[in-house]
């Protein structure tokens, strides 16, 4: 017979413990452990399931071709999922609080039910006449689409076993969804997990595609992440800047299709709209012949994504430990990247505030922009601007050698597409020492060390220095003249 027993489960992390302690072991957060109920089957013959059968086994090929995907008519958003919402699958999509997560769901299930599917809207947070009126802001009202307001899993549970027609079924939020035979708050880790599980079941069992909304707490990660992510099929977050009209659109995880690959939007009063060309999107506000500036010809997934770099040099006002502000990179990386530019290539930065930026609110995470970075840094230390018609990418080891990237030729291309005439890229191997040549038009520089990259900038830094000493005694006349 079963009986009740308590445990303490950490509501940050899911990380269960015998008993209740103010700190986690796992995650180290303070009074984040709740007390649950669970029930223990006894051991032995009284312990085991009864009715069980035996599991039959089938080969890889199958019997039957796999059911098509379902496209959601948002180009961005089928590439982020691989190729549209696969039957059966679980998705979950997080962000920051007012991103545009319903927005976009709202959307795509609109467009889906207007193809002739059968698409289910289940609201937890919001009432049917607010999830009406933004469906009426952006045109979206006169969609076949099913809209109910609940929280209760029996009743939706109830619900879903019922419907034989559905194709697509969307919950926002899953941390609204409660189960009432559980001793816990709505968003706990138990009733999270709970909820997320049955609701999986029945997108296997049922064949319908579920889209799970998740919350983001304030450390940027979904709430419970290793809970949620190890259950669903594919993991969304939704990226940007509340107060900029740019929102990225980035997979994490996708046992269907490409991970670390992105959709660009664009936040109107229209709602999210595609950007099919996310290059000349990053790159519109580029001003040539500015210091501190690079253009990196990166990919995120399989895309190629050209996007400035911004780098800024200030001296020191506190003296003893200068500032470095990285928005959108690793800093740790800029911190290697830097100590190699002193070492190696003797460029002095350590006594200066680095600023490091990437224009337009992209999160850039390959080693490939190791060489845009430094080429941003040094025109920044040098006050000399970088070409403003080359683009960049290499990774840079600690001995200052510049690594080769994957798809270099995705990256030319993307390049000569835009109007970029020159390329400075790691030297190809392969090419055994012979000069580089064009590619689509474009001037290949294949540099195999940081100091190549260095020595054309600095060559010109001790000339502005002493043309700005020659004008220092003519302004310092002009008083005395007078």
């Amino acid at each position: 017979m079963a009986k009740p027993t308590a445990r303490f489960v950490c509501q940050s992390c899911g990380a269960i413990a015998p008993k209740w302690q103010g700190r986690c072991d796992s995650c180290g957060e303070w009074n984040t452990l709740t007390e649950e109920v669970v029930e223990v089957r006894a051991p032995g013959p009284a312990g085991k399931s009864a009715g069980g059968r035996r599991v039959e086994f089938v080969s890889l090929k199958g019997r039957a071709a796999p059911p098509p995907r379902t496209e959601s008519g948002m180009a961005e958003l089928d590439r982020v999922l691989g190729g549209g919402f696969v039957p059966g699958s679980v998705v979950l999509v997080g962000g920051d609080p007012g991103i545009g997560k319903s927005t976009i769901l709202l959307q795509a299930a609109a467009r889906i039910a207007s193809a002739g599917r059968r698409v289910l809207y289940i609201s937890g947070e919001e009432a049917i006449d607010q999830v009406r009126l933004r469906a009426l802001r952006l045109g979206l009202s006169e969609s076949p689409l099913g809209l109910a307001a609940s929280t209760s899993l029996r009743d939706i549970a109830a619900t879903l076993e019922e419907e034989k027609e559905a194709t697509l079924v969307i919950v926002d939020s899953i941390q609204t969804v409660w189960l009432d035979s559980l001793d816990s708050a709505p968003g706990t880790v138990s009733q999270v997990r709970a909820c997320a599980a049955e609701l999986t079941r029945l997108a296997k069992t049922r064949g319908f595609a579920v889209v799970l909304v998740g919350h983001v707490t304030k450390e940027g990660t979904l709430a419970g992440p290793r809970v949620l992510e190890h259950m669903v099929d594919a993991t969304l977050y939704f990226e940007g800047d509340r107060g900029h009209q740019f929102r990225i659109l980035r997979a994490v995880k996708n046992r269907f299709g490409a991970t670390d690959e992105i959709g660009v939007f664009e936040m109107t009063d229209r709602g999210l709209m595609e950007v099919a060309n996310p290059s000349a999107l990053f790159l519109a506000e580029r001003r040539g012949n500015i210091s501190g500036s690079a253009v990196f010809a990166g990919m995120e997934g399989t895309r190629p994504v050209l996007v400035e770099i911004q780098a800024l040099l200030s001296p020191s006002a506190s003296g003893g430990s200068p500032r470095r502000q990285v928005v959108g990179w690793d800093s740790g990386r800029l911190a290697m990247l830097m100590a190699v530019l002193e070492s190696r290539c003797r460029v002095s930065l350590g006594q200066n505030d680095v600023y490091l930026n990437i224009a337009g609110g992209l999160r850039i995470n390959e080693p490939a922009a190791d060489l845009a970075v430094a080429a941003a840094l040094v025109s920044a230390a040098t006050d000399r601007p970088t070409d403003p018609g080359m683009v960049f990418f290499g990774e840079v080891g600690l001995s200052g050698e510049v690594r080769q990237v994957a798809q270099t030729d995705l990256r030319l291309r993307e390049a000569a597409k835009l109007g970029f005439l020159a390329a400075m890229l790691p030297r190809r191997v392969a090419r055994g020492g012979r000069a580089a040549a064009a590619h689509d038009g474009l001037r290949l520089a294949e540099i195999g060390h940081l100091a190549d990259l260095v020595a054309p900038l600095a060559a010109a830094a001790p000339a502005k220095k002493e043309k700005a000493r020659e004008r220092a005694p003519e302004k310092a006349e002009k008083p005395a003249a007078e």
